[in-house]
């Protein structure tokens, strides 16, 4: 224990945080339109987003509380800490140094803001650094397996995710680590991509984790399409925005508003395939236009404030109780079993609200030290490194470039860009050759 005073140690706040979220907002938070959709009843594959958190909720729906859901994504994200402090301490890093490095796990308002709500996000990152983690700390076949069951996990939790199976089998062929964990991570991956594609299929006739793909991308292309310049064919036409370039609102908001041209197109499949289509046309006409709006999209990550106090935003702890609407608020009481609205219950909502405003990592920071690690990382050939760095910038960039920047979607790098940092400053993983892997059951990296 006193080897690693530091961390527990630094521990104790951080329980002390997390307690006044249950304390201060129970029974959950919820987010609008998409914690209803997690709680539903009726379990099925969804349209906009993939189920594999509702198929969580509905494990853990006997027990009829959402603050067992809160609690439980609460204690995995201290037991992520704990997890890469762990891994950092075994690759040299002194006690102070693995612990200063899991900090922002353990205190980024943002992380517990997340935790507390009932969304995708938590588990999410949960999901993929823990993968990421064991494939680092040691590569066998059981361990790829594992880590590439965790990452088809994730797949079916936020599509985002995807690429980072590709990701991990690129890294374990690069590290000729043996064509046996590589091929047991693609086959666990699969299991849970192909399952639930399965699913989609029997329920909705197509193999697929959603049939939204195509509206994201087109709302992406809202920030700059032009159809004097694209020239769509007929059938495309009716997706052509109405509006100047000027006017326009943010992309997410061409999904769901009344102004929307996609709630033209009858039939969800149709209206997915014909946006793909004319998004893809749109980039390829206006190749200039895209990039721009991925850009500026992108130097948010240089804004130092993640949001300003009078910015209205829903990745608050809320001051006040809002009423759930009444056409979902039977869904939420039926997994609650009673009252489910969330309550702010002060002086602990106070005091977390007083934290949130100063109690985070600012994203130009966290994008420096992403950027620093990865040359570092090549420049000491700390190969083990890059892995966590660019599944970080995977997550980071590609929201951008498929349907637009959110706050929201930086966080699940938090981890990643941590994990990273303390394998580039700590010292170098055993080498892995090809025969090594083949001959031996395990590879320790550690």
């Amino acid at each position: 224990m006193v080897a690693h005073r530091a961390l527990v140690i630094a521990m104790v706040p951080a329980v002390g945080l997390r307690v006044l979220a249950v304390l201060g907002f129970p029974p959950a938070i919820l987010f609008y339109g998409d914690s209803f959709a997690f709680l539903s009843e009726e379990l099925k594959p969804g349209t906009t987003r993939p189920s594999g958190y509702s198929l969580l909720l509905a494990l853990l729906r006997p027990a009829h509380s959402l603050t067992l859901v809160t609690v439980l994504q609460h204690l995995l994200m201290l037991g992520l800490a704990v997890a890469i402090y762990a891994l950092l301490r075994r690759r040299g890093l002194p006690g102070w140094g693995a612990t200063l490095l899991v900090t922002p796990l353990l205190y980024d308002e943002f992380l517990i803001l997340l935790e507390h709500m009932i969304m995708a996000d938590a588990i999410f990152i949960v999901l993929v650094t823990a993968a990421v983690v064991l494939l680092v700390w040691r590569v066998s076949p059981a361990t790829a397996a594992t880590g590439g069951m965790l990452l088809g996990l994730a797949g079916i939790t936020r599509t985002v995710g995807l690429p980072l199976l590709i990701l991990a089998a690129v890294y374990l062929l690069v590290r000729r680590y043996g064509w046996r964990p590589l091929v047991a991570l693609l086959v666990a991956g699969a299991i849970p991509l192909g399952a639930y594609a399965t699913w989609t299929k029997a329920e909705k006739g197509k193999f697929a984790l959603t049939e939204a793909d195509g509206n994201f991308l087109w709302s992406r292309t809202m920030s700059f399409a032009d159809c004097d310049v694209i020239k769509p064919p007929e059938r495309l036409a009716v997706l052509c925005p109405d509006m100047p370039v000027e006017q326009r609102p943010y992309p997410p908001h061409w999904l769901w508003e009344s102004f929307s041209p996609l709630l033209k197109v009858p039939g969800t499949a149709r209206r997915n395939e014909l946006a793909g289509e004319f998004a893809r046309e749109a980039i390829l006409a206006q190749p200039g236009g895209y990039l721009g709006a991925v850009a500026t999209d992108l130097t948010q990550l240089l804004r130092w404030e993640r949001t300003a106090p009078d910015e209205k935003t829903p990745y608050k702890f809320p001051s006040s109780e809002r009423p759930i609407n009444e056409s979902v608020r039977g869904v939420a009481e039926s997994y609650e079993a009673g009252p489910a609205a969330t309550r702010v219950v002060e002086p602990f909502a106070g005091w977390l609200r007083a934290y949130q405003r100063f109690g985070y990592v600012p994203f130009p920071l966290l994008t420096l030290a992403l950027v620093g690690t990865l040359v570092a990382a090549l420049a000491r050939r700390r190969w083990d490194a890059l892995l966590p760095g660019l599944a970080a910038l995977a997550l980071v960039a590609s929201p951008p470039f498929l349907a637009a920047f959110d706050v929201r979607y930086v966080i699940p790098a938090i981890p990643l860009i941590c994990l990273a940092v303390g394998l580039t400053l700590g010292g170098r993983a055993p080498a892995a050759g090809r025969h090594t892997a083949d001959k031996a059951e395990t590879v320790d990296v550690g």
